[in-house]
C-alpha cells in the first residue's frame, strides 16, 4: 500500500513537548482505534474524547510553603526573640516538614503575622510543598452493611472473578431493593485489594446523591467523580489522578469510559438498560457496549447491573457470552409492591382532571396514614400542546418538528429538543383572537395543580429536570423526602433512578400508555423497564407498597407483565416477535441521518444515498430514505436511511463502501449511527 504524502500546508509545528505528561496506555490506544472503526468516526474525534482535559497534560503547578531555614528551633539567632507562639511554629516544622502558610498558622495556633515575622527573622524560608494525594484511598475492609445469604453468594462469585484478573462479563439482576449495589461494591472492594482501578458508570451520576452516600458508608471516603457538572479544575485534577493511578475508584457518566486508567481491573455499568448511555451527538456510541470492549482490552472484569436488563444483554446471557447472577428477593424481608391497572375506559377522571377516582382515593388514604405517595408522569411542563380553540392553530417550535410545551409557572412556551423559548402569547398568533389558547394534555405542572386542589394540606415536591437541575438539588430533595418533609412527590423519569424512600408506599402512574406510541422498535421494552423501575420505589420492609397504573389498554402485554410481575415472560415474547424479522438483537441496524439547513439539499443528498444503496446482498436490506420523525431539529432538515442485516453480517464494510460512492456537499451532514436505540 502506497502512502499518500501529506501536503505541507496541512502540517502544523510542534509547540512544545510535555515530558511529565502521563503516557497513554496501549489498551486505551487500542480502545480509541476500536471505537473509531466500529462507529465509523474519525480517530481524531475519538481521541479528542480521551484528551478532553488538555490542561491535565501540563505539570501540576508547584505550591510554595514554609520550612526551617537550617538554624532550626534549637539554633536561634541571638538577636531574635523566640516567643512561645514562635516556638510552636518552629516545632511544627521540625523534621523537615513543609507546610503552607495558612496550614502552618492553624497547626501552631497563631496568627499569620507570627509566621511572617519568623520569615523576616530568617528562621524559616520558602520551600515547595510536596505533592499531596488528590483523593483519599477507599478502604476495602471498611465495615459495610450485612449481606443476606443470596447477596453474599453473589458477592463471593464476583470477588472470585475480579481476583482472577481475567476478562469476563457478568449480568447481575435482581428485583428493585434486592441489594445489587451492595453486591457489586463488594467486587469494587476486591479490585482495590488487587491494587487495580475500578470504574462505575451510572446513567445519571449528577443526580445520584443516595448512591454516593452508599459508597461512603461502604468505603469510608467518597470516590472520584466524572460528569458534566464537575468544574474544570476538578476535571483536570481527576484526569491526572486517574492517569497516575491515584484515583482507585471513579464513578462517572458515559464519558468516563475514555479516562486514562493505567490498570483498570473492574468495569461496572449500573442500570445497563438505560438509553442515557447512548451518546447521540458527535461520536455516536453506546457506553454499555463500549464498556464491554474497554474491559476486554484491559483484561478487566465487567459487571452489567439492572432489575430490567435489555433484550440485547439477556440474549448474550442465553447464548453463553455473558454469565449471570440473580437476586430474587428484596433485602431485609421486604416484599414487592402490589401492582394493579386502573382501566380509564371504565373509571375515567372527572372532566378536566387527569387522576381517576381509584387513584385519588388511594392517594388520600395513603396521606391520611401519614405515609408518602408518588405520582409519576414522564412529561415536563404544564401541557405538551397548546392550540387555539377558534382556528385550531397549534403552537410549534420554529426550529424543530415539535410542539411547544407550556411551562405555566414561568409563563413561557419551550421546545424540549432545541431549547427555544418564548413568552406565552395573549392571543392566537394565527387568527389574532384573544383568550382562545388552550392547554391540551397533562404535564407534571398540571398534575401539581390538580393535586393542590385535591389535597391542599399536603406538602408536595416536583422532581423533574426543571426543578432538580444538579447534584445539590438532588441531595436536598432526597434529604427532604427521607426526613418526611414531603408528603407527595410528583415526578418525571428522574424519580426512577434508584432512589430509596423508606416511607413511600404508593406510586400512581398517571399515563402508563405514554411510551407505547410512535412505533419505536423498543417502545414496549422501554415502557416496561421504566414503569417497573418507578413501581420499585414503592414499599420496603416496614411498609408494603402499592402501584396503580392508569391505562386505556389494561390488556396490553406491558400492563399484563407489570401487573402479573412476570417480566421474564414478557421479554421472551418480545424476543419471539423480533427474531423472525432479524430485528435487534437478532439482526443488525445502522442508520444514516442526513441533515441540512436547506431542505432541498437534504432531500437531494438522501436521494443520492438511496440510489447508491447496496443491492443484491443476501441478508441485507435498506429502508428509506424518508423524513425523520423529527423532520427538522435545531433548524436542520433531516432524512433517514436504515441498513438492516442479519446478525452474522458486519455493517461497517457495507457502510464504508456505500458512503464512498456518494459525494455529499459540505453543507450536508451525514451521521452514522451503528446500533441505534432511538429513531427520532
Amino acid at each position: 500500500m502506497v502512502e499518500t504524502p501529506i501536503p505541507d500546508a496541512r502540517l502544523r509545528p510542534i509547540l512544545a513537548r510535555l515530558p511529565d505528561a502521563p503516557r497513554m496506555t496501549e489498551s486505551l490506544r487500542r480502545f480509541i482505534d476500536w471505537v473509531a472503526a466500529y462507529t465509523l468516526s474519525p480517530p481524531g474525534a475519538v481521541l479528542r474524547m480521551a484528551m478532553s482535559t488538555p490542561a491535565a497534560l501540563e505539570p501540576p503547578v508547584a505550591r510554595a510553603g514554609w520550612t526551617l531555614s537550617g538554624r532550626g528551633s534549637n539554633q536561634p539567632v541571638a538577636s531574635v526573640r523566640v516567643t512561645p507562639e514562635r516556638q510552636r511554629v518552629l516545632a511544627a516544622l521540625e523534621g523537615g516538614a513543609v507546610l503552607a502558610g495558612p496550614a502552618l498558622a492553624e497547626r501552631a495556633g497563631v496568627s499569620p503575622g507570627v509566621v511572617r515575622g519568623l520569615a523576616d527573622a530568617g528562621l524559616i524560608r520558602p520551600a515547595l510543598l510536596p505533592p499531596t494525594p488528590r483523593f483519599d484511598r477507599p478502604d476495602p475492609d471498611h465495615p459495610g452493611p450485612a449481606l443476606g445469604p443470596e447477596q453474599a453468594a453473589a458477592a463471593a462469585t464476583l470477588r472470585e472473578r475480579v481476583a482472577a484478573g481475567r476478562f469476563g462479563v457478568t449480568l447481575l439482576t435482581g428485583v428493585t431493593g434486592s441489594g445489587k449495589t451492595e453486591v457489586y461494591l463488594d467486587a469494587v472492594a476486591e479490585c482495590l485489594r488487587q491494587g487495580r482501578q475500578a470504574l462505575v458508570l451510572l446513567p445519571e451520576i449528577a443526580l445520584s446523591a443516595q448512591w454516593l452516600d452508599r459508597f461512603r458508608s461502604r468505603f469510608g471516603v467518597a470516590p472520584a467523580l466524572w460528569h458534566s457538572e464537575v468544574g474544570s479544575r476538578t476535571r483536570r485534577d481527576t484526569w491526572r489522578a486517574v492517569a497516575e493511578g491515584e484515583a482507585p475508584v471513579v464513578v462517572g457518566a458515559r464519558s468516563a469510559l475514555f479516562l486514562p486508567f493505567p490498570d483498570l481491573g473492574l468495569m461496572v455499568v449500573d442500570e445497563e438498560h438505560e438509553t442515557a448511555f447512548k451518546q447521540e451527538d458527535g461520536v455516536i456510541y453506546n457506553a454499555r457496549d463500549m464498556a464491554v470492549v474497554r474491559a476486554r482490552l484491559a483484561e478487566a472484569t465487567c459487571v452489567l447491573v439492572s432489575a430490567t436488563p435489555s433484550l440485547e444483554t439477556l440474549t448474550n446471557v442465553q447464548t453463553g457470552r455473558y454469565a449471570a447472577l440473580h437476586l430474587p428477593q428484596r433485602h431485609g424481608g421486604a416484599t414487592m409492591p402490589d401492582v394493579a391497572a386502573v382501566d380509564l375506559r371504565a373509571m375515567p377522571p372527572e372532566r378536566g382532571r387527569f387522576l381517576s377516582p381509584p387513584l385519588v382515593a388511594a392517594v388520600g388514604e395513603t396521606l391520611a396514614r401519614g405515609e408518602q405517595a408518588m405520582l409519576f408522569l414522564n412529561r415536563r411542563g404544564y401541557a405538551p400542546l397548546t392550540l387555539c380553540r377558534h382556528c385550531g392553530h397549534r403552537l410549534r417550535c420554529p426550529n424543530c418538528t415539535a410542539w411547544l410545551v407550556e411551562h405555566r409557572a414561568q409563563r413561557r412556551l419551550q421546545c424540549h429538543h432545541c431549547g427555544h423559548a418564548e413568552a406565552t402569547p395573549p392571543e392566537c398568533p394565527e387568527c389574532g383572537h384573544a383568550n382562545t389558547l388552550a392547554a391540551v394534555g397533562p404535564g407534571v405542572e398540571r398534575v401539581l395543580e390538580e393535586a393542590r386542589a385535591l389535597w391542599p394540606e399536603a406538602r408536595i415536591l416536583v422532581m423533574a429536570s426543571d426543578t432538580i437541575p444538579g447534584p445539590a438539588a438532588a441531595t436536598a430533595a432526597a434529604q427532604a423526602i427521607q426526613d418526611r418533609e414531603v408528603d407527595l412527590i410528583i415526578g418525571t423519569q428522574i424519580v426512577a433512578k434508584g432512589w430509596h424512600f423508606p416511607h413511600l408506599t404508593l406510586v400512581g402512574v398517571v399515563d402508563a400508555d405514554l411510551g407505547l406510541a410512535g412505533g419505536d422498535l423498543r417502545a414496549a421494552e422501554r415502557t416496561v423497564q421504566l414503569l417497573h423501575q418507578v413501581a420499585g420505589r414503592a414499599g420496603r420492609a416496614e411498609a408494603p407498597g402499592r402501584v396503580l397504573l392508569q391505562t386505556f389498554s389494561p390488556e396490553h402485554p406491558v400492563m399484563q407483565a407489570l401487573v402479573g410481575g412476570d417480566l421474564d415472560a414478557f421479554m421472551r415474547e418480545e424476543a419471539d416477535m423480533r427474531r423472525p424479522g432479524h430485528w435487534p438483537p437478532f439482526g443488525r441496524l445502522a442508520a444514516l441521518i442526513v441533515s441540512s439547513e436547506d431542505e432541498r439539499e437534504a432531500d437531494r443528498a438522501a436521494r443520492d444515498l438511496g440510489l447508491a444503496a447496496p443491492q443484491g446482498l443476501e441478508g441485507v436490506e435498506v429502508l428509506g430514505p424518508a423524513p425523520a420523525p423529527l423532520a427538522m431539529l435545531r433548524g436542520r432538515h433531516r432524512r433517514r436511511l436504515l441498513l438492516k442485516t442479519r446478525r452474522d453480517i458486519a455493517v461497517q464494510p457495507i457502510l464504508r463502501e456505500w458512503l464512498a460512492r456518494v459525494e455529499v456537499p459540505s453543507s450536508v451532514k451525514v451521521q452514522v449511527d451503528v446500533d441505534p436505540v432511538g429513531f427520532l
